[in-house]
This record gives C-alpha cells, sequence and structure tokens, in this order.
C-alpha cells in the first residue's frame, strides 16, 4: 500500500543512489549522480508522490526518531533543525555528539512560523498531527515555503493501515526509503541487514511455541496516567516488536495505534507479562526511579496488585522511545523481550 516510488527493479531509485556509504556510517554516497542532484521521489500515506529534482540538503525532523535515523544514515549534516530533540542519554555517545549540533526549533511540536521559515525543503515527519490542528501548517502553506512533507509509513500512517503490525518491515522499509532520499542507500542496507538478522535469529528460537501458548502481555505507559491507561493497539510499531518477540499483546486486537481503556478490562485479561514504560528521563538513575515508581503502582493499586504477572513480578523495563517509534532499537527490543520470556532457548547465548 504504501511504498518508495521505484522507476527500475529493486531497491534502488536511479543508478547514480547505488553507492554504499562507509561501514562506520559515514556521509551521504558519494556517487556523481548523488552530487549531481538526481531527482528522487517518496509515497506518502495518501499515495501522493512527493518528487525531488535533487536529493534534499537541509531537512527538518518533526522528533527524535526520525533524526536518529538519518543520524544512523550518515545524513546528519543535511538535517537543519528538529522538533521533541533527544534527552539526555536516550541515543549512544556517537550518535549524541551529532545529535547536539542539530539546532532545536521546538522542544515538543515546532512552532509554525519556525517550520515555515526554517529554509528546509523536506521535513520529516513521524507521526500525523491531529486533523485540523491550527498550529500545524496547511500544505498550501508547506508550498509557499518550498518545503515537502516527507511521513515515515510505520507510525504516520500507522491508524490507516490494513491490519495489526506483526513484523518490522514498514520500519524497515522507512529506513531504505530515506536512505533513497538522501542517497545514503548502501548504508540503509546494512541497517536493515542488521535488524533482520537480529530478528530472524529471535524468530527462530520461538517458532516452534504455538500462538496458544505464547504469553500474553500488556504495555503499561507509566507516563500516560494511571486514572485511564492506555493500549497499545495492533496498528502500533509496538504491536510489531511484542509479536516478533513471541508474545501476545493483549490489546492487539483494538484498531488504531493507540486507545484508552479502563483498568477493569486489564484484570480481565490478566497479562502473563507486563511491560513498564516510561520514557526517558536523561539518565540510568532517574529512568530506574521512574521505573520504580510505576511497579509500585501496580503492587499497592487494589485493581492489579492481584494480577498474575504482579503477583510473580514478571516485570520488563524498557522506554517507550524503543518500541512506540521506529527505528534500530524495534530490533533490539525484540531480543530483549524473547530472552526475558524465553531464557532456556537463549541460555547459548551471551
Amino acid at each position: 500500500m504504501f511504498r518508495l516510488w521505484r522507476p527500475v527493479s529493486g531497491a534502488v531509485l536511479t543508478a547514480g543512489l547505488l553507492a554504499t556509504a562507509c561501514g562506520g556510517g559515514g556521509g551521504a554516497d558519494e556517487s556523481p549522480a548523488a552530487r549531481g542532484g538526481s531527482p528522487v521521489s517518496v509515497e506518502n500515506c495518501d499515495g501522493e508522490k512527493v518528487m525531488f529534482e535533487s536529493p534534499p540538503d537541509e531537512i527538518v525532523t518533526s522528533n527524535a526518531s526520525g533524526l536518529e535515523i538519518l543520524l544512523r544514515l550518515g545524513a546528519g549534516p543535511k538535517v537543519i533543525g528538529t522538533g521533541f530533540p533527544p534527552g539526555k542519554g536516550a541515543l549512544p555517545a556517537g550518535l549524541a555528539d551529532q545529535a547536539s549540533d542539530v539546532p532545536v526549533l521546538g522542544r515538543t511540536v515546532i512552532p509554525k512560523e519556525k517550520l515555515l521559515g526554517s529554509g528546509a525543503d523536506a521535513y520529516l515527519q513521524t507521526f500525523r498531527p491531529a486533523s485540523g490542528t491550527a498550529a500545524f501548517p496547511r500544505p498550501e502553506e508547506f508550498d509557499a515555503a518550498g518545503i515537502k512533507v516527507v511521513q515515515l509509513l510505520s507510525t504516520a500512517c500507522a491508524a490507516e493501515g490494513p491490519g495489526p503490525q506483526k513484523d518490522l518491515s514498514a520500519v524497515m522499509d522507512d529506513i531504505e526509503r530515506l536512505g533513497t532520499l538522501t542517497g545514503t542507500s548502501g548504508r540503509a542496507g546494512e541497517i536493515v541487514a542488521g535488524m533482520r538478522q537480529k530478528t530472524d535469529a529471535v524468530g527462530e528460537r520461538v517458532a516452534a511455541v504455538p500462538d496458544a501458548e505464547r504469553p500474553t502481555y500488556f504495555v503499561f505507559d507509566f507516563d500516560a496516567g494511571t486514572k485511564q491507561p492506555s493500549a497499545v493497539c495492533g496498528k502500533q510499531v509496538a504491536n510489531a516488536v511484542i509479536t516478533l518477540a513471541g508474545a501476545r499483546n493483549i490489546f492487539r486486537d483494538c484498531d488504531g495505534a493507540f486507545e484508552k481503556t479502563g483498568w477493569e478490562d486489564i484484570v480481565a485479561k490478566n497479562p502473563d507479562w507486563i511491560q513498564l514504560t516510561v520514557r526517558n528521563r536523561g539518565s540510568a538513575e532517574a529512568d530506574g526511579k521512574a521505573f520504580d515508581e510505576a511497579e509500585r503502582f501496580l503492587e499497592s493499586f487494589p485493581a492489579t496488585r492481584g494480577l498474575t504477572a504482579v503477583k510473580e513480578h514478571r516485570f520488563l523495563r524498557i522506554r517507550s522511545e524503543r518500541m512506540t517509534t521506529p527505528g534500530v532499537a524495534n530490533a533490539e527490543a525484540v531480543e530483549q523481550i524473547a530472552r526475558t520470556l524465553y531464557p532456556d532457548k537463549f541460555q547459548d547465548v551471551r
């Protein structure tokens, strides 16, 4: 449904974008075509083809997820601004240093005037804004500013998808699309291959477990509030992570990406495992305190203290950014969950 427009077969848009970036994730491919400005095109959620006469050189990202992907691709020099910047400790040291050089246009959503006046030729959008959001530029305003919107299909288009996300193909497609868009397709291929190697290895170890015997799993988003909990639905990237790890998301059948639910529904489903989820606090110590607080809530709250997972202390601690936004960390989370749920199947792996 959502795909990269390719005038030739395979994962290549033009021959000039074939050159492979250095294995360590250096700069964009240095082929003559990439330098000379071969046209590239991507397809957004609504099927509209977004055409660039040459790979964009000035990109603004809506949040840390898109920024991290571009940094891993070696396209960091092309990024001229971001919203929702990565917090301290959110990125590996090498990427964090690069991210610190990117101007922050908004601590949360980038103000409309700043985005339109940024001088960008591309705006990378991780999540779609709510319909009719006045603070977000209209299509004609983007056009007037010379900015073309590129959406991450794994998240921006998730709600319109045909069904639950059960694997990370959409995330990997996003990485490859951005690799083609920025002239770093070689590096994108390396990243995707590494992610696939991790998820395939997990799949081989849990494949023999019948679906009905796979443990049920609830993602408790502590930062979303405790009065009315939030459910991670089937169309969210996190559902793919849980599924690949050999578990069953208790809210996999709710439509969309997220949905408010009630504690009575969670109690009725009585999950085998509960993932404690918090957003990055800036340090391992601060994250740990937040996880501790989430755990204490479940152990003391009358509605949840009798749950099997709570009584048997079956908790995982994973930051929400590693599950709900697209990137390399998704594959790492698959491995972390699988190792926790199936320790006997990973005894030979450090």
